[in-house]
């Protein structure tokens, strides 16, 4: 095994024990606010498929969310099914709708794929508030407060078991990401992404593999949506309004467009972040947070997850060529 896999093994495995020994010495609002960032991160990870590994822009993923969202809660509250079978079921039927969008913007690129996926952000809610006989209009819909089982009931509350469900449902879908962008898959997408033209000289069709991308990311949006409706309790359409798809970008962006650790840190990064800010200075907020972003992205343009690793080759690189430098010196002090 390669130092660089042995490494990766380490992290993986570090990271897996601080997620499951997190909530049980935090407070349980803070699991709650943790449950959160694992929702965002998977719509993010969908974002790390689409734009950094496709190089396709998305303004739209809150729309895809909402639709997940509702999905849930609409099949939970009026149709009987069980909340966590939801989840799959809003995640599929959102992969459908994202690769029908996906078809449609095929010929769009750029900025005007991100002015096309904008503007389905802003048509959702609006439409979602139409049609007040299934979605409940302004009003949206409350769901029941998802149930612990009994045999954890006594040792986790309802924010620390959503907590775990939300970030095991999170690494699976690291995981099966990781798994076919190792592959085949992944360097189709990253061909497309790098030089189209190229790789349509190879063989490889742009319109299966960019809707593919499309409703791909989209799935793993509407299963976040899905996840945030049942950690709230509660689904309305401003939730899922323009802010959210404008969050997940920077998110996305701010994490790491090309790395799986990009989806965690983005994530943690847009649930705290404004937190943080807040309290900083409760009347400039977001400033403080606005600032906070341009200083990352100055200093990180790589995105937090993307930049460290570099940052750390780096200061081992300075170390070995300082232990060499001192190797070759010290013989030349003993020598005279």
């Amino acid at each position: 095994m390669q130092l660089r896999d042995a490494a990766s093994l380490f992290a993986v495995a570090l990271v897996a024990l601080l997620a499951i020994a997190a909530p049980l010495v935090l407070p349980s609002f803070v699991a709650f606010e943790l449950a959160y960032a694992g929702a965002y991160a998977i719509a993010i990870l969908g974002l790390i498929v689409l734009t950094g590994h496709n190089g396709q822009i998305s303004l739209g993923h809150g729309a895809f969310a909402a639709i997940g969202g509702y999905m849930v809660a609409i099949g939970a509250e009026r149709a009987g099914v069980p909340a966590w079978a939801g989840l799959p079921l809003a995640g599929a039927i959102c992969a459908v709708f994202g690769t029908l969008v996906g078809v449609v913007a095929l010929r769009l690129s750029g900025a005007y794929l991100a002015l096309a996926t904008f503007a389905l952000a802003v048509a959702v809610p609006p439409t979602l508030k139409r049609f007040g006989a299934f979605t409940g209009g302004s009003q949206g819909i409350t769901l029941s407060p998802v149930g612990v089982p009994a045999p954890l009931g006594g040792v986790l509350g309802p924010e620390r078991f959503l907590y775990y469900v939300t970030w095991a449902i999170l690494a699976l879908l690291c995981a099966l990401t990781w798994y076919l962008l190792a592959g085949r898959l992944g360097r189709t997408l990253r061909a497309l992404r790098d030089n189209e033209i190229a790789a349509i000289s190879f063989g490889i069709d742009p319109f299966r593999y960019k809707s593919l991308a499309f409703g791909w990311s989209a799935a793993y949006a509407g299963i976040a949506g899905g996840l945030l409706a049942l950690t709230t309790a509660y689904v309305n359409p401003d939730v899922y309004a323009l802010q959210l798809s404008i969050t997940l970008l920077t998110g996305t962006v701010l994490g790491g467009l090309e790395t799986l650790w990009g989806a965690i840190v983005g994530g943690l990064v847009v649930e705290f972040l404004p937190l943080w800010a807040q309290s900083v200075n409760p009347a400039a907020s977001s400033l403080v947070y606005g600032v906070s972003l341009i200083v990352v992205m100055i200093a990180m343009p790589a995105g937090i997850a993307g930049t460290l690793p570099r940052v750390l080759h780096a200061l081992r690189l300075a170390l070995v060529a300082r232990g060499n430098h001192n190797a070759r010196v010290r013989p030349r002090a003993e020598g005279s």
